[in-house]
């Protein structure tokens, strides 16, 4: 396949589909994003990146090279590979939400044509590419696999990893027949350095739930031993660097206040949810889902006795959380346990203020949480600060000089006046 060749549409230009844009634009591949969102579509082709991994520079670049973002669907009609990057979160009740895979499909079926390659990245539960997508598509009266090609190819984004990105991460790609994966294995293969072919869409789909439900697994088990480990007195952050240096047998996991991110805590949910629909559960998902929810109460309780220890109380008490994000050096609050912590500390009756060198605006139940614009000073005037994420811009020597108490939730400190999960 050669890149001059292909018109790409990438539908959903978030965390997921701005890397495929970024990295098959500078492949020489011409692309359109596509993006119900009027802020987004705005945004980038002004020159501006609402991704952390992707800066404007690199926006503005895009756009030398011809690309653009927009939100008529009409520009399906000139594409021979569209891409469905769109978010695939929880209800309420935690069954999938595919309302934005429904509505892409659809979006594709109006102008789907023969030759067309449509590829699924968005994570959802075995069975959603050769079922929904394929029975949407099928409506245009083309047939999958003979009319059309149809794929499956798990997105493996880590935001803020500054070693593997989009091309140096290997692809999987399962199509609904050998020559669907063949076909997609081939248009990825002009921007990501390995391809990994699966036996078909549902052994793709599988794949990216095994991943995350096998950290999500692994995650609760030491959040569980950090509990009783404290019961005990046992320093579990020293055990598990003992453990470490076995070279074969053991991957190192590690506590915190809780799980974040659009994929460790939801989608192994997608996979409890199918295996529910077989009247089966999913015990090591649910129970690994219960412990970590639980984490942020841990933490709030490990805080108060903390608090007691020191004759105060934690109703009233000036309460400064350190890092809100998900995870270290991004801007990215989804699912971020740092939002529970904080609604459970102001429901008791601290007075909290929040600080992250990446956040300019944090939502809490009671409205919008206060943020310290100065460490140094906010340092000094809180009773207790907790660590919830390790920003490298964070200097946690400082940080224990400045605070009278550190609750540390994710083992880095260790000072006379810092307390560890």
């Amino acid at each position: 396949m050669d890149s001059n060749q292909v018109h790409l549409v990438v539908i959903g230009l978030g965390y997921v589909g701005l890397p495929v844009v970024l990295e098959a634009v500078q492949a020489g591949i011409q692309c359109v994003g596509l993006d119900n969102s009027s802020r987004i579509v705005t945004g980038l082709n002004a020159g501006t990146s609402h991704v952390d991994d992707i800066s404007d520079e690199q926006v503005a670049k895009l756009l030398s090279l011809g690309f653009q973002a927009t939100s008529d669907p009409s520009v399906l009609q000139n594409a021979n590979v569209v891409v469905i990057c769109v978010p695939t979160p929880l209800r309420e009740d935690q069954s999938p939400d595919l309302g934005a895979v429904t509505s892409a499909s659809q979006a594709i079926r109006d102008f789907l044509h023969p030759g067309m390659l449509v590829v699924l990245e968005s994570t959802t539960y075995p069975g959603t590419t050769d079922g929904l997508v394929r029975g949407i598509l099928e409506e245009s009266g083309l047939i999958a696999g003979r009319d059309f090609n149809l794929a499956f190819s798990p997105e493996r984004i880590d935001p803020g990893n500054p070693q593997y990105g989009l091309k140096n991460t290997p692809k999987v790609v399962g199509g609904f027949t050998p020559a669907c994966t063949e076909r997609a294995a081939n248009f990825y293969s002009l921007f990501v350095d390995t391809v990994v072919r699966t036996r078909g869409t549902r052994e793709a789909e599988l794949a990216k739930l095994l991943e995350n439900t096998y950290r999500h697994v692994n995650i609760a088990l030491v959040n569980e031993m950090s509990i009783f480990c404290h019961e005990l007195g046992i320093d579990l952050w020293d055990s598990i660097d003992a453990a470490a240096t076995k070279p074969f047998g053991f991957t190192a996991f590690y506590p915190g206040p809780g799980v974040g991110g659009h994929c460790i805590p939801i989608d192994p949910n997608y996979l409890a949810y199918q295996v529910r629909s077989l009247g089966y559960q999913f015990r090591f998902v649910e129970l690994a889902e219960e412990i970590s929810n639980r984490m942020p109460g841990y933490v709030i309780r490990r805080v108060q006795d903390l608090l007691n220890e020191h004759s105060q109380s934690l109703k009233g008490a000036k309460v400064l959380l350190l890092g809100l994000t998900y995870k270290p050096n991004i801007s990215d609050q989804r699912e971020t346990p740092s939002r529970d912590v904080a609604n459970l500390l102001i429901e008791k009756g601290a007075l909290v203020t929040g600080f992250d060198p990446h956040v300019s605006h944090f939502d809490v139940d009671s409205g919008v949480l206060p943020l310290a614009t100065n460490l140094e000073v906010a340092l000094g005037d809180c009773d207790l600060a907790i660590l919830l994420q390790t920003h490298s811009a964070f200097d946690l020597d400082e940080i224990a000089r400045l605070a009278p108490m550190v609750f540390d939730t994710r083992g880095r400190m260790r000072h006379d006046n810092v307390e560890r999960l």
